[in-house]
């Protein structure tokens, strides 16, 4: 009886451990899982390269600073593609020249 006890016991805890381990390694995937599938939303975030994003901490979008760099972002209406010379918003701006007098007449 006493060996039919030990191989019992033997045989439970030889279970248990390898489902402990199976269970660690499972968790582990799921985590790597759900944390590059968070990562990957966070890549969708297209403030970087909107005309209106100011690269500064204190005010980071002109249009949107409260949803600016978060998920809420993600589907800006508001998002113009930045170009090198950022003619998008030079089109809306109405230019005045300084040098010249105003005309009150």
């Amino acid at each position: 009886m006493d060996t039919i006890t030990q191989l019992f016991i033997t045989s439970i805890c030889f279970i248990c451990a390898w489902s402990l381990v199976f269970l660690f390694i499972w968790s582990t995937f799921k985590t790597t899982k759900k944390g590059l599938h968070y990562v990957n939303k966070l890549h969708q975030i297209p403030c970087s390269s909107c005309a209106f994003f100011t690269n500064d901490y204190r005010l980071k979008c002109t249009v949107n600073p409260i949803t600016a760099l978060s998920e809420d972002a993600i589907n800006c209406c508001d998002f113009e593609p930045a170009t090198s010379h950022n003619t998008s918003v030079v089109k809306q701006c109405k230019f005045v020249n300084y040098s010249q007098k105003p005309d009150f007449s």
